[in-house]
């Protein structure tokens, strides 16, 4: 990746004049089945620029309580774009299909209408659960019946479309905006992508400058991500095969574990993250009694081993 990226050739992104990235761009699009992409640097300008294509301010998104844009996004939609969030509880961040439809509104001359829904998928704070294609389909074919849009966040959704079998393309006919990570799993330094419309993604590249984000020679970085998508998809199997294990470790059903993501309740987080981090092992608090573990290609099985030899003792503890 790091030899792809030094022999990079690139232009100036800001002027459409970077090869690179116009090659990452046509490459994410043509996987999903949408007409253009936009590269960005961060997750988080990707799914902000996704919801503003969607709403404006004073307009609505429906999200699931614990999603990523309404959680670890420091209130970005509302601070930047004016834009209401309201949420739906879920469990383990899987929608319910009937209930997340149940609160999309129409509005009127008193109430504000829904505008778009916006799904994780995996979803991080549930545990890398994957949202079943099959509700995927129902909810996106009932929007689109009342003129409301579907965003998906898709951080990780080349481990959902590994883990079902499920094409990306599938995932793009269903949304009318995405955004995905070539970091994370795929093992990028750093870069995520808009997918849409070419329209839409014309709007999104004034965002994208609006928010800090125009580019200069950024070739360099599509082609860390151009390498992922050629060599990291795949492989991604592994990860969750590493992650099961672990989890199994730890006492945790395999059911639980979908994806690379293993979450474990009911601990003393805080102390669970300082005690493990003493021996070595870095996992992330979530909640005060939730902490969560991650495999990914820098993570072999000498390193789930490890992993699962010091949390078992102090589990034990």
């Amino acid at each position: 990746m790091r030899a792809a990226m030094a022999a990079a050739e690139v232009g100036d992104d800001v002027y459409l004049e970077d090869p690179t990235v116009n090659a990452l761009e046509a490459e994410v699009a043509a996987l999903f089945g949408h007409e253009a992409a936009l590269f960005v640097p961060t997750g988080t300008m990707g799914n902000q620029i996704c919801l503003r294509l969607l709403a404006g301010p004073g307009e609505e998104i429906l999200a699931d309580a614990d999603a990523h844009i309404v959680t670890y996004e420091h209130g970005a939609a509302a601070a930047l774009f004016g834009i209401q969030t309201r949420t739906v509880v879920s469990r383990r961040g899987l929608f319910d299909t009937d209930e997340l439809l149940a609160q999309v509104r129409e509005g009127d001359w008193h109430t504000m209408g829904t505008n778009a829904v916006a799904v994780e998928n995996t979803h991080n704070r549930g545990g890398g659960s994957i949202q079943p294609v099959a509700e995927l389909t129902r909810l996106s074919g009932e929007l689109r019946d009342r003129g409301v849009a579907l965003h998906i966040d898709g951080a990780r959704i080349w481990n959902a479309a590994v883990a079902t079998g499920t094409s990306l393309s599938t995932y793009g006919e269903l949304a009318d905006t995405l955004s995905v990570c070539l970091s994370k799993g795929l093992g990028a330094p750093v870069g995520s992508v808009v997918i849409a419309s070419a329209e839409r993604i014309a709007a999104a590249r004034i965002l994208r400058k609006r928010l800090g984000g125009g580019m200069r020679q950024v070739g360099i970085l599509a082609a860390a991500g151009r390498y992922a998508l050629a060599h990291h998809i795949d492989r991604l199997a592994e990860d969750h095969a590493r992650a099961r294990q672990l989890a199994g470790r730890v006492g945790i059903a395999a059911d639980q574990v979908q994806t690379n993501i293993v979450r474990l309740d009911g601990v003393d987080a805080p102390a669970l993250a300082k005690a493990a981090a003493e021996e070595g092992v870095l996992i992330s608090q979530v909640a005060s009694d939730r902490v969560r573990m991650l495999t990914h290609l820098d993570i072999d099985d000498q390193g789930v081993r490890r992993a699962g030899d010091v949390l078992v003792e102090l589990l034990d503890h």
